[in-house]
């Protein structure tokens, strides 16, 4: 169909932000309170966003409860990330987190006290003193229920600095020039099933991860990697989309998160033996290893015929730490064991699991959040675009991202992409530039050729496939021919996801409409995966492939991205140069 230039209604703003988690709302906080027209969109009300469900901190080196400093902090970003990660900007990510973490304070934030009044911190898997010497406490905390103080606290921040929030709006592809600069999105209110043109001179994207393209997940269901799917089918790449993060402990059977915090206070795994195996694969942090290497000696032992139960999982012992420990520091563990495990934690151990629980990968970004892309060795910003939080590559995860890291990612890049906007002085540009009607025209051509589809394959149906088959195929532990597999049924499905249809064509708040739109994305997200993890030939971070034991530094410490046109892939070095201090040279990770 040929678009008219004003058939959807339009929207101006200075900058449009997608997404109201902990990133989104830190980064529209910063915009408002210098006076920029912003809209943020979410797809449910903000204090529903996934940030919600973050559990046991936000990682900085205070130094309230053991000597720290935010240099040791770096070293074991670095490390962790299996020498992926981009010193200069894990070196701004680690410097910062003090400041960010006090002024979260400031901002009214309810942190657990020490009883000299200062914030209560816990150790953490892979964070260490002095370069690895021994486990410190670094992860700051609010109970087990860090990510829901950190949400509300920012949502109230944004209330009182006015921040205009458009809640149940999906937003559904990004608008661009022939320069290729962007200057809005298409959305749809799913109160009316309306399309708005949301003008911008910048948008940001904070959509979250893209958990639920696997069948057993810590994700909620709103993580349908929107964000991706809109940057993939702009031309834009993906990067190092084979590193996805198994949290060791999911509730074996539910996925529900148990947080690293049951860890850091002092919860054990065993076995069916009850060894504490995790003193045989790292006998100086045992079960405060990075998350990777935890994982995959969990599910070592469970193929090793050591689980527990019916053989399918370890448990999690938290009973010696006393009732009184369980129920001030870790409320919430009690109540999802008891709901979801049918276990009280103060009598008897957790049955767990490794379960899919983070990407690595996503949008690439410098630490500013603008988004670039690189092309002969060179480097490009996309002008008016930015990506923070989960959705971005920066890249300070790497291969493996260690737990605490995440909340800090999305405060310290959310406050530098505002910053960064803010000095830009959007508001002082003269008007949105002219968007072309070919770019809404697409836009349109997607949801129009959805709904005027009459029959054709369930969306729940493919959906499950894709689910099915990323389990199987992109698992703890890999193979080649077990990867060649997933790409190759991926990309059928694909074609699948290209015939879906849904019986309701009914406006408003169709929810068939909306799954459908997020399957679009989801499909895109796991072509990127299968294909970017099937031509990394070499064991990284969470990378564990049997046919390539190994690292290799030689020939594969390059960032992965995937362009979604022909399923192509390219490459760029890893920044090993920090922005002040000596690089870390690679080198053998032991725990």
């Amino acid at each position: 169909m040929a678009a008219v230039k004003n058939s959807l209604p339009r929207r101006q703003f200075d900058v449009v932000v997608v997404g109201a988690g902990g990133a989104g709302m830190r980064c529209s906080l910063q915009l408002a309170q210098a006076g920029l027209s912003v809209a943020v969109l979410s797809k449910v009300f903000p204090t529903r966003s996934h940030t919600v469900a973050a559990q046991g901190g936000i990682g900085a080196s205070l130094g309230n409860m053991s000597e720290d400093n935010w240099y040791w902090h770096m070293y074991d970003t670095v490390k962790g990330s299996d020498w992926l990660g981009d010193q200069d900007a894990i070196e701004f990510m680690c410097r910062e987190a003090p400041n960010a973490v006090y002024e979260l304070e400031h901002f009214g934030m309810p942190f657990d006290r020490n009883p000299n009044g200062t914030i209560y911190q816990r150790p953490f898997g892979g964070h260490t003193s002095n370069f690895g010497e021994k486990p410190v406490q670094r992860a700051c905390a609010a109970a087990d229920r860090t990510g829901h103080a950190l949400l509300h606290t920012l949502y109230q921040r944004n209330v009182a600095a006015r921040t205009q929030f458009f809640v149940e709006w999906m937003a559904l592809d990004l608008l661009r020039n022939e320069a290729g600069d962007v200057l809005g999105v298409t959305a749809l209110e799913m109160e009316t099933g309306d399309i708005y043109v949301l003008e911008a001179k910048t948008t940001v994207l904070a959509t979250g991860g893209a958990g639920r393209i696997w069948a057993a997940s810590t994700n909620a269901f709103i993580n349908t990697g929107d964000g991706l799917g809109m940057a993939a089918r702009a031309g834009l790449p993906l990067q190092d989309m084979e590193f996805w993060q198994f949290h060791p402990t999911g509730v074996a059977g539910a996925g529900v998160l148990i947080t690293e915090g049951v860890r850091g206070e002092g919860g054990i795994l065993l076995n069916k033996d009850g060894e504490r195996f995790m003193e045989r694969y790292a006998p100086t942090l045992k079960d405060l290893a990075p998350r990777d290497f935890v994982s995959r000696s969990m599910d070592q032992e469970i193929k090793e015929g050591r689980g527990c139960g019916d053989g399918s999982h370890v448990v999690l012992k938290l009973d010696h730490l006393g009732a009184e420990t369980i129920n001030k520091r870790l409320p919430s563990i009690r109540e999802i064991a008891i709901r979801f495990a049918n276990v009280d934690p103060i009598k008897e151990p957790i049955p767990v699991v490794p379960t899919i629980h983070y990407q690595m990968g996503g949008i690439p970004a410098n630490y500013n959040g603008q988004v670039v892309t690189t092309k002969d060795g060179q480097t490009k910003v996309v002008n008016g675009l930015y990506a923070i939080g989960e959705c971005a590559a920066v890249s300070v995860h790497g291969a493996n991202r260690l737990g605490t890291n995440s909340l800090l990612d999305l405060v310290v890049f959310g406050r530098a992409a505002g910053n960064h906007i803010v000095a830009s002085h959007p508001e002082r540009q003269h008007s949105h530039q002219p968007i072309p009607e070919s770019s809404i025209d697409y836009s349109l051509d997607r949801v129009n050729k959805l709904e005027s589809r009459t029959s054709g394959e369930k969306v729940q149906d493919v959906g499950n496939a894709i689910r099915v088959s990323m389990q199987h195929h992109c698992g703890v532990f890999r193979t080649m021919k077990l990867l060649n597999e997933g790409v190759d049924q991926i990309e059928e499905l694909a074609k699948r996801v290209d015939n879906i249809a849904y019986q309701d064509k009914s406006k408003v708040f169709n929810t068939a409409r909306v799954e459908a739109l997020e399957l679009t994305n989801m499909i895109e997200v796991a072509r990127a995966t299968t294909k970017s993890a099937a031509n990394r030939k070499e064991s990284r971070g969470a990378q564990a492939l049997s046919d390539y034991p190994e690292r290799d530094d030689v020939n594969w410490l390059k960032h992965t991205l995937w362009y979604s046109e022909g399923s192509r892939l390219d490459y760029k070095p890893v920044q090993l140069k920090p922005l002040t201090v000596e690089t870390f040279p690679p080198k053998a990770r032991t725990f």
